[in-house]
């Protein structure tokens, strides 16, 4: 029961602004290394830049996993996933190429400008994900849940760091410069936010 899409458009971009939560899944090129499955949320943090490319916002709080494997030579594999909690059964992928946009690079300023989220200290990476294949099934099984409200924890925590403190905190964590698996991760010492 499954289609593919030629491009994300019309209802298909709808339901895709509408979910408030996302999963994205990549893995390193090394058969024995360890897959990445994220959860991934806040409003206003995730853009269709066109029919055949999204972006999100990467946050600090975690490791640097998605962003080692798409950073990998090679490698870029990566898959996000949207599931309807309420409304109509169906599961939406989007298969493709991603890549890593930090704060120094040049195209920093028109892609943050493409969110609703406030760049605040918190925005590490904007991941950019070329569509490969765009697909829907079902999703049958996929129960109902409710909708309640955003956390806000995360947003107030790293609202109240300075970007120094961000860029210290980021330097400390583990897993962060260097992936799971010994990729380079997120650039260290962190750029600063471009004014």
């Amino acid at each position: 029961m499954g289609r593919t899409h030629e491009c994300i458009e019309g209802r298909l971009r709808e339901f895709i602004e509408a979910q408030p939560v996302f999963f994205t899944a990549t893995a390193p090129l090394a058969g024995d290394g360890h897959v990445n499955l994220s959860p991934k949320g806040r409003s206003g943090t995730l853009v269709v830049l066109d029919g055949m490319t999204l972006a999100y916002l990467d946050f600090g709080g975690s490791g640097a996993e998605t962003i080692a494997h798409v950073r990998e030579e090679g490698n870029g594999r990566i898959t996000l996933m949207w599931c309807a909690f309420s409304g109509p059964p169906k599961v939406v992928r989007v298969h493709g190429r991603g890549e890593a946009v930090f704060r120094d690079d040049p195209r920093w300023g028109e892609l943050i400008g493409r969110f609703e989220e406030v760049d605040g200290p918190g925005a590490r990476a904007i991941i950019v994900v070329h569509a490969r294949r765009i697909s829907e099934v079902c999703g049958f099984a996929v129960p109902f849940m409710d909708y309640r409200e955003e956390r806000t924890q995360h947003a107030e925590h790293f609202g109240r760091k300075s970007d120094q403190e961000f860029a210290a905190y980021c330097e400390k964590k583990e897993h962060v410069g260097v992936s799971l698996d010994g990729l380079p991760g997120l650039p260290l010492p962190l750029p600063p936010r471009p004014e």
